[in-house]
């Protein structure tokens, strides 16, 4: 980045650039401003949450929570930490608080998975995420064992998962330690292993659960 094609403010250099190259504390630091900029913000991550809430509560749910994510993130966002430069965990974080109003209908989509074996997703939004997923009876035993799956170990096994977040930043999206991330992840996949016979739910491929 050459000099001419930054500017100072404060003490902090803040560079003008095409806002598909500006990480997200930027265009979120930049929107207090001028608050049409968050748009970026929402372009570049809508769709990946709307996928993870999609799988979590259906289609139905999923409009209305991700609207309800992105309004209070907006709304939010003179709160935002300026040292982050990705805001996913903020975005998850704040998606999974608004899940946890729609526990039954998550609990009643899991059910859903459960007899039919149908992904609300029908097409992959990570790698990371969907190679860990399985088709048929596995994939209906597993949303069975998710369904029993306490709500706070649910959460941050799916956050890790199928929101492809790190147990760092599944940390910062629940505000909680990371050590009660991994935790709380074991014994998720503990338990879900025992539901499964053994089988490791974060270790079969994308084409078999897309079967």
């Amino acid at each position: 980045m050459s000099e001419t094609s930054r500017t100072r403010t404060g003490d902090r250099d803040i560079f003008p650039a095409d806002e598909a190259e500006a990480d997200d504390a930027f265009l979120i630091e930049r929107s207090r401003r001028e608050p049409e900029v968050f748009a970026g913000v929402f372009h570049r991550h809508a769709p990946e949450i709307k996928r993870y809430v999609t799988r979590r509560l259906g289609a139905d749910a999923a409009e209305d929570v991700v609207a309800d994510t992105f309004l209070a993130a907006f709304r939010g966002r003179e709160g935002y930490d300026p040292s982050q430069p990705s805001a996913r965990p903020w975005l998850y974080g704040i998606a999974t608080n608004l899940i946890r109003r729609h526990k039954r209908v998550e609990v009643r989509q899991l059910r859903v998975l459960e007899r039919t074996g149908v992904d609300p997703v029908t097409v992959p939004f990570t790698e990371r995420s969907d190679e860990r997923l399985s088709a048929g009876a596995v994939r209906r035993r597993l949303a069975a064992a998710l369904a029993r799956l306490p709500a706070g170990h649910r959460d941050v096994l799916l956050l890790v998962t199928w929101g492809g977040l790190t147990y760092v930043e599944a940390a910062q999206a629940m505000d909680i330690p990371v050590g009660t991330v991994r935790s709380r992840v074991n014994r998720a996949r503990s338990k879900v292993r025992e539901e499964l016979g053994g089988v490791d739910p974060t270790s079969v491929s994308e084409e078999t659960f897309h079967e």
